[in-house]
Formats: C-alpha cells, sequence, structure tokens
C-alpha cells in the first residue's frame, strides 16, 4: 500500500485511529493543565505559610515528585495506587474501584506538572512587591480581595513563560500513558507502524502531529500573552 492509503480514514486506512489518538492526547493535556495549575498554585502558598508543618510538606512533596522520572511516577499511580484499592475492596467487600488508564495518566502528570509549577509560582509571587499587598490591605481590601485584585494579574504575567515551558513539557510527557495502554498518537502510531512495518511512514506522522500540537499551543500562549499586557502603555 502507498503512503496515502495507510494514512486514509476508513477500512484500509490507519487515518481514523490516529485521529482519535490526537484527541486522546489532547484530552488528556487540558484535564491534567487545570489539576496542576490549582496544585501547584496551592503548594506555592503553603510553601510561603508560617505553619512549618505545612511548609515542610510542600516542600517534600515537590521534592519527591520533582526527582522521580515521570514514567515512574506513572507506574507508582497506576500499579500502587490500584493494589492499595484491590487491597482496600478486598478487605472491606466494596465493590471493585480501580483508576483507569486514563485518570491514573492524568493523576501522575498532574502531581509532576504541580511540582514544577509550584517552583513557577514561588518565584513569581516573590517578583510582586510586598508593599502592594500591604498598599492593598491599606484601602481595605480583605485578603482574598488582594489576591484577586491585585496579586494574581500580576502573577499570571510573570510565570506565564516558565508555565508555558511546562505546557510544552506535558504534551510530550503524555506519549508515556502508552505504556499503560492507553491509546495516544504514540500507542496507535506503534500499532500501525507493526502492522504495516511501516514505521518510518507513522513515527514520522507522529512528529508532525506532535509539531502541530506545539505550533498551536505557541499561538495560544501567545494570546494569553496579549492578554495580560493589554493594559500596558506601548513604548
Amino acid at each position: 500500500m502507498d503512503a496515502l492509503t495507510l494514512l486514509g480514514f476508513g477500512e484500509t486506512g490507519w487515518g481514523d485511529d490516529i485521529a482519535a489518538g490526537v484527541v486522546v492526547t489532547a484530552s488528556l493535556s487540558l484535564a491534567t493543565l487545570p489539576i496542576g495549575l490549582v496544585f501547584g498554585f496551592l503548594l506555592a502558598l503553603a510553601k510561603q505559610s508560617n505553619d512549618r508543618l505545612l511548609n515542610l510538606s510542600a516542600n517534600i512533596f515537590t521534592t519527591i515528585f520533582r526527582g522521580l522520572p515521570e514514567l515512574l511516577t506513572l507506574f507508582l499511580v497506576y500499579f500502587g495506587v490500584n493494589s492499595a484499592l484491590n487491597s482496600l475492596t478486598t478487605a472491606t467487600g466494596l465493590p471493585d474501584i480501580a483508576l483507569s488508564s486514563f485518570v491514573s495518566g492524568m493523576v501522575a502528570l498532574g502531581v509532576v506538572f504541580a511540582a514544577f509549577a509550584s517552583e513557577v509560582f514561588l518565584s513569581a509571587f516573590r517578583a510582586i512587591p510586598h508593599g502592594q499587598r500591604e498598599g492593598g490591605l491599606a484601602l481595605g481590601l480583605g485578603r482574598f480581595k488582594v489576591m484577586l485584585l491585585v496579586i494574581l494579574p500580576q502573577l499570571i504575567k510573570i510565570a506565564l513563560p516558565g508555565l508555558a515551558n511546562l505546557w510544552m513539557n506535558l504534551l510530550k510527557d503524555t506519549a508515556l500513558v502508552s505504556v499503560i495502554g492507553l491509546s495516544d498518537i504514540l500507542r496507535q502510531s506503534q500499532i500501525a507502524a507493526r502492522v504495516s512495518r511501516e514505521p518510518f511512514l507513522f513515527f514520522g506522522t507522529a512528529i508532525v502531529l506532535y509539531l502541530l500540537l506545539t505550533i498551536l499551543s505557541s499561538f495560544a500562549i501567545g494570546g494569553i500573552d496579549r492578554w495580560t499586557k493589554r493594559g500596558e502603555v506601548a513604548k
């Protein structure tokens, strides 16, 4: 078969399978992002806390998950958590509970993203002058409003380059879920390459698809960057 036939849609081609893999990759990335951002933000707050136990716990968490390989973290969640859930349901007589490959990937990549994002947020917090918080409180704003109206807009602007890099890494790291059976771009490409014996064609297609996702992400990040600078005076 020629390349166009192999990449086509329908019974004779692998196009529909690879397209489904693109949907899985994009869905996993988009589902993981809010988990990583919210958890990373909370970890950054914990690292600035005056509570020594909270501060220590946040630092231990980030040290562990920044130090472990992402693949090992994925195995820890997929096999370790599922094993613990199986033991729990067996001991208690509850119905079987198990994390799917998608949820395991989302959790594992989410905690890794959060560990790195917490450092980005922490650096951004430290770049904002402390006097702005005091000024907001002096104007009668509560702590929540100071965070929402004064700190957060500046935080997003300062942290955006670092978070953008983490997002690009997240897109690439989704390829790891292929080892636990999730049918993402890489897994579908591997299957097609093995069956058709055309590895260069299908792995080349995977390369193009990942690059397209990266380019689309760059446009989206550029739009967010322009939005954060909308109030600046042009120089």
